[in-house]
């Protein structure tokens, strides 16, 4: 065959390839990854998320509880994770129990992932002092605090490293209470790793002197001890692993187990209150 009688079965090849080519242009310029844009990470997200929350006194005259911490508190608003597709987190179980259908229950989450205890107080700490100033409006009076915080600061950590999560959750715990001192503090314990050496070394001794805190002449008169430990780990105390995504940050069914342990604390907690108050208002003679 000469190349004359060759041109046109070439050509039609051409166009064919070109046409299957043309919708995969299409495609394309439909990812964000074509498109230029700053750098946001997620944590600026969250920040700016919460700032916007916080400014809106409507809705903050209504919330109940506020939870108070990192990444673990934080997931509780996510679904879908958006790092790894197929990952549920906790806000199926959030909208169910503090979106707003039990009034009583209705909460602000200002936890932001990767938080240390030390970027926490900047966010808590009032602007005229330099900080964020997140919990500086009045209309904000919440009946609860839900912290857990602390676990970040085991990774890159300063040593003795139990005594600067210690210490460092203590500051946050005293700030809170500084902050809104009409609020009750619900103190959870660090949740166990998939890490014995960590859990041995930091999580576990933690715990301990956070229980015997919360007992403290300075924390119990308004704070509520919550181990969540005996609801996270198997039969040999290690971390049950069907209650984690990654060997620290709970599943959706790890999240479902937290708040079935949290709403229980929170209702015996508010009948003591209300029996504390009933018997502080008993005027009648005793015999």
């Amino acid at each position: 065959m000469t190349p004359t009688r060759q041109l046109p079965g070439l050509l039609m090849a051409v166009l064919g390839a070109l046409s299957s080519v043309a919708p995969l242009r299409a495609i394309a310029a439909d990812f964000v990854s074509t498109k230029p844009a700053p750098r946001i990470e997620y944590w600026q997200q969250r920040q700016a998320t919460i700032d916007a929350q916080v400014a809106d006194s409507a809705h903050l005259a209504a919330v109940k509880l506020v939870f108070v911490g990192d990444s673990i508190t934080d997931f509780w608003l996510l679904g879908d994770d958006p790092w790894i597709p197929g990952r549920l987190h906790g806000r199926k179980i959030w909208d169910e129990s503090f979106g707003g259908t039990v009034p009583e229950n209705l909460a602000l989450n200002i936890g932001i992932s990767g938080d240390r205890t030390e970027h926490l107080l900047y966010r808590i700490q009032p602007k005229v002092q330099g900080g964020l100033g997140q919990l500086d409006s009045p209309t904000l009076a919440p009946e609860f605090f839900i912290l857990m915080v602390g676990i970040n600061n085991s990774y890159a950590a300063e040593s003795p490293v139990a005594d600067s999560v210690y210490e460092g959750v203590l500051a946050v715990m005293r700030a809170l209470h500084a902050r809104k001192p009409q609020a009750r503090l619900l103190l959870q314990s660090i949740l166990p790793t998939a890490e014995p050496a960590r859990d041995a070394a930091v999580v576990r001794p933690v715990n301990a002197r956070l229980a015997a805190l919360a007992q403290s002449a300075e924390f119990a008169p308004f704070t509520v001890w919550l181990d969540l430990t005996p609801s996270f780990v198997d039969a040999q105390g290690r971390q049950d692993h069907r209650l984690f995504v990654d060997g620290l940050h709970p599943s959706e069914a790890g999240y479902r187990v937290w708040r079935d342990q949290l709403l229980p604390t929170l209702r015996a907690a508010r009948a003591q209150e209300r029996w504390h108050e009933t018997v502080g208002n008993d005027q009648s003679p005793q015999p």
